[in-house]
């Protein structure tokens, strides 16, 4: 059964984002690279997740009562029914005790269910398989497009249960997760992946619809009224040729006041903002979305590609052309 007794106590009060901020901050929002596995585990046990870099790590408990030992050694007790994000990834176990060992997940031998899901069984043939833990996990990229970010603001646990008083329409999506994963009836992988997908989603956009939590510095200047519809704007349209003066202009503001609360509330300047803005864009589009450099180089705005590509070394450390495949660099040399 679903645990309808989630962490829904009262939160401190915190500014929240714009309703078209918020939107803007979602609108890139994609889930890369989906891989899910289908555990199911006799206790006692311990599986150790998020030894690949930079991959967020999805966990929804069908069956059992394991706990979560996170990236920074928390402890985090799980129910049947609970959902779990961890936006970052990180070393991370579940466990059916605290204090177990744990043992890596690419460890155990896996069968194909379809395209992007497997099933892993270690399971005692005598124990009574009501008796199982079963759990659906998911390995993935969480690509916020321009407002990646944010990602590097988010608890290193987000939670299903804290939304589900604020947006209840989560809860049947759980259900079905629930329901899917017990049945194990034609199609079912498939239908949990697409689940998972959307529920993984509004534990990012409830989290972003609060108010991003306690998290401070980028946020703050996205909570400031003024300041935040100037970044809207920058992110809406990072190709335009934006002066100091038009993004003084924005916020309503002289140009020195601007940049000196540009600076104050994000740490960098607002040109250095918009330049590491552009450059991470083109760092996604190159590398995922295999976009030529010289159409990287017009859509955000510069004149000529050997401009972009001294921008783009500068910011992030290595040519355009380096951040594809090896694959892709031979094509593209040949």
């Amino acid at each position: 059964m679903i645990d309808r007794s989630s962490e829904t106590a009262a939160q401190p009060h915190r500014p929240q984002l714009a309703p078209d901020l918020v939107s803007e901050l979602l609108m890139g929002m994609r889930l890369q690279g989906v891989r899910y596995r289908r555990i199911e585990v006799t206790p006692p046990f311990g599986i150790s997740f998020g030894r690949e870099e930079g991959r967020a790590q999805f966990h929804f408990v069908v069956r059992g009562e394991p706990v979560l030992r996170s990236p920074g050694g928390g402890v985090h007790a799980l129910a049947p029914g609970s959902a779990v994000l961890l936006p970052r990834g990180g070393a991370h176990d579940l466990l059916s005790a605290p204090d177990l060992p744990s043992r890596d997940i690419a460890s155990f031998a896996q069968d194909c269910l379809c395209r992007t899901v497997s099933t892993v069984q270690w399971c005692d043939s005598e124990a009574c398989r009501s008796k199982n833990t079963v759990i659906f996990s998911g390995s993935m990229e969480l690509d916020l497009g321009s407002m990646h970010p944010l990602v590097a603001l988010m608890p290193e646990v987000m939670s299903v249960g804290t939304l589900l008083a604020r947006y209840p329409e989560i809860l049947p999506m759980l259900e079905a997760m629930e329901r899917e994963a017990q049945g194990e009836r034609a199609g079912f992988a498939g239908i949990l992946a697409r689940l998972a997908d959307v529920v993984a989603a509004f534990i990012v956009r409830g989290w972003v619809e609060c108010g991003c939590g306690d998290a401070s510095g980028w946020v703050e200047a996205l909570r400031d009224p003024r300041l935040g519809r100037v970044i809207a704007a920058v992110h809406r349209d990072p190709g335009r040729r934006w002066t100091v003066a038009e993004l003084a202009a924005e916020m309503g503001s002289s140009r020195s006041v601007f940049a000196e609360r540009f600076l104050a509330m994000t740490g960098m300047t607002p040109v250095r903002y918009l330049t590491e803005l552009r450059m991470r864009l083109a760092a996604q589009w190159i590398g995922r979305d295999r976009v030529p450099i010289e159409t990287a180089a017009y859509r955000l705005g510069y004149g000529s590609q050997a401009a972009f590509s001294r921008a783009f070394k500068r910011v992030v450390g290595q040519p355009p052309g380096m951040v594809r495949t090896p694959a892709e660099q031979a094509a593209a040399q040949a």
